[in-house]
């Protein structure tokens, strides 16, 4: 298990990112538009700086909502790999057959 105060962190950046998407991808849009003024884009580029880091999607981290675990994470399942596992051999993930020979 995860330290609470990383996961909470986690969810707290998660907030940030939503609260913020428009705002920062309208600012980037314009900073990226070659068509406009340099000064109207430098403009735009002080205001996406003025916004908080953790508003930014690639201050994210995948992490298992089981556990919390930061590494080792399954896209699929949105799960770590011990927990996938563990999960697997109770059958609780469908189509999920743990091998054995």
């Amino acid at each position: 298990m995860a330290k609470k105060s990383a996961v909470e962190n986690q969810k707290r950046k998660e907030r940030l990112v939503k609260k913020f998407s428009g705002r920062r991808a309208r600012l980037k849009e314009i900073v990226n538009d070659e068509s406009l003024g340099m000064e109207e884009r430098f403009e735009a580029s002080l205001k996406l700086a003025q916004l908080p880091r953790n508003s930014s999607s690639t201050r994210l981290r995948n992490r298992c909502e089981v556990t919390g675990r930061p590494r080792a994470f399954n896209r699929k399942t949105k799960m770590s790999r011990i927990a996938v596992r563990e999960f697997g051999s109770k059958g609780l993930i469908p189509g999920l057959v743990k091998s054995s020979w």
